[in-house]
C-alpha cells in the first residue's frame, strides 16, 4: 500500500511539474504556470474583493482543482462533510499564510516552479519554508492540535465545490459581473479549456495521492518518512527538465518574472507560509483538495486565504516584482512594502501565540 501511495505521489508531482511549465507556455505568467496563492489572489480580484487592476481573473485552475477532488471523492465514496476544528482560528491562519505568500510572491508550489526555472530567490525562500515547517514540528511534538472534527450536513461540505460550477460559467461567458485585468499578470492566461481540463486531472490525482508540499518536509523532519517528499522532488525534477528543453531556465537572482530579490523578506514570508501550513495540517494546495472532499474547516481556510489576498492588496501588503535600471541588475523599485514587512512580523508573532495556546491547552487536558 505504501509503495502504491509513493507512486501516486510521484505521478501527481510529475503532473504538477509538467502543468507548471506547460500552462506558462500556453499563456500563464512566467514561472507562474500554477500557483495556488497567486491564482486565489487573482480570483479575489475578479470577484472585486480588491481593486488591483493587474491581478483580476478567475483562474480555472483553482476551479478544476477543487472540483476534480470533489468528483473523485464522490466516485470513491470518500466525500464526507466534517468540520468544527477551531474554524475561526483556521480562517485567520489561512489569512496569514496568504500574506506571507504574497510578500514572498508565491505559494510553495510556485516556489518550487521558480526554483526549477533558476530563480535563486526561490531557493532562498525554501530556507524560510523549511524553517517554518521545522518550528511547526516543535509544536506538533508537544501535542499541538486545533481539535477534533464533527460530522456535518453533506450540503455544507458540498457548498464550495458546487459553487465552482456557476463561477466557471461566469468565466466562460466573460460575465460583466467579474473583473478582468487588461494588463499585468492577471491578463496573462492559458485557454480556459486547457486550464480546466488539466487542473481537473491534477485535482483527482492530488486527492488520491494525498500530496502535500508542507507535509513532505514535516514527515521527513518528524518521522524520517520520504513518501510525501518525493512529490516535491518530482515537481522540481520535471519542471527543471521541461524548462531546460523549453529554454526558459535562467539561473539568477535578478530579472526573474514576478519576483523580488530582498532575501530577508523572501525567507520570512515563507517562514509564515511553512509554519502556518503545519499548524493548519496542510499547505494551500492540500487545503483546496480537502475542501473538495467535504472538509468544511479546509473550506474556511480557503476563504481565509482569499480574504488575506484581498486585504493584502487593499492595504498595500503585497510585494511587487523588482524594477531595474535599464540594461543592469541595479534594482530601482519594487520588492516588499513597509506595510508588508510589518505584517509578516505580526503574522509570525500571532502564529507563535496560536501554537503556544493550543499546545498548552492540550497539555493541560492531558494532566487533568
Amino acid at each position: 500500500m505504501k509503495k502504491k501511495n509513493i507512486i501516486a505521489v510521484v505521478v501527481t508531482g510529475v503532473l504538477l511539474g509538467f502543468a507548471g511549465v506547460f500552462l506558462m507556455t500556453k499563456g500563464n505568467p512566467g514561472n507562474m504556470g500554477f500557483c495556488i496563492a497567486c491564482f486565489l489572489r487573482d480570483t479575489a480580484g475578479a470577484l472585486k474583493l480588491h481593486t488591483a487592476p493587474v491581478v483580476q481573473y478567475v483562474r480555472p485552475e483553482i476551479i478544476g482543482f477543487i472540483f476534480g477532488s470533489f468528483l473523485i471523492s464522490l466516485i470513491t465514496r470518500e466525500f464526507r462533510a466534517r468540520g468544527g476544528s477551531s474554524p475561526l482560528t483556521r480562517f485567520f491562519l489561512g489569512f496569514m499564510v496568504m500574506i506571507g505568500a504574497l510578500v514572498f510572491l508565491g505559494c510553495p508550489l510556485r516556489m518550487v516552479l521558480r526554483m526549477a526555472a533558476g530563480d535563486l530567490n526561490a531557493w532562498i525562500g525554501l530556507v524560510g519554508f523549511v524553517g517554518g515547517i521545522f518550528i511547526g514540528t516543535l509544536f506538533l511534538r508537544k501535542g499541538f492540535s486545533l481539535g477534533r472534527t464533527y460530522e456535518k450536513n453533506p450540503l455544507e461540505g458540498a457548498l464550495i465545490p458546487v459553487l465552482q460550477i456557476p463561477l466557471f460559467i461566469m468565466l466562460a461567458v466573460s460575465s460583466p459581473l467579474l473583473a478582468f485585468s487588461e494588463k499585468g499578470p492577471g491578463s496573462m492566461h492559458a485557454s480556459i479549456w486547457i486550464s480546466i481540463a488539466l487542473s481537473l486531472v491534477i485535482g483527482i490525482a492530488a486527492q488520491r495521492s494525498r500530496i502535500c508540499q508542507a507535509g513532505g518536509f514535516r514527515d521527513l523532519i518528524m518521522l524520517k518518512d520520504f513518501h510525501l517528499f518525493w512529490g516535491n522532488a518530482a515537481i522540481l525534477g520535471v519542471a527543471l527538465v521541461y524548462n531546460l528543453i523549453n529554454k526558459s531556465f535562467t539561473l539568477s537572482l535578478y530579472h526573474q518574472p514576478v519576483a523580488h530579490s530582498q532575501w530577508v523578506w523572501n525567507i520570512l514570508g515563507m517562514v509564515v507560509v511553512g509554519l502556518g501550513s503545519v499548524l493548519l495540517g496542510g499547505c494551500p494546495m492540500r487545503q483546496l483538495v480537502l475542501t473538495g472532499t467535504g472538509n468544511v474547516d479546509s473550506g474556511i481556510t480557503v476563504l481565509g486565504l482569499i480574504a488575506g489576498a484581498a486585504f493584502a492588496h487593499n492595504f498595500g501588503l503585497a510585494s511587487g516584482p523588482d524594477a531595474y535600471e535599464e540594461g543592469t541588475n541595479v534594482v530601482t523599485g519594487g520588492g516588499t512594502t513597509p506595510n508588508g514587512r510589518i505584517a509578516v512580523i505580526v503574522c509570525l508573532v500571532i502564529m507563535l501565540v496560536i501554537g503556544i495556546a493550543y499546545t498548552k491547552k492540550n497539555l493541560k487536558s492531558k494532566k487533568a
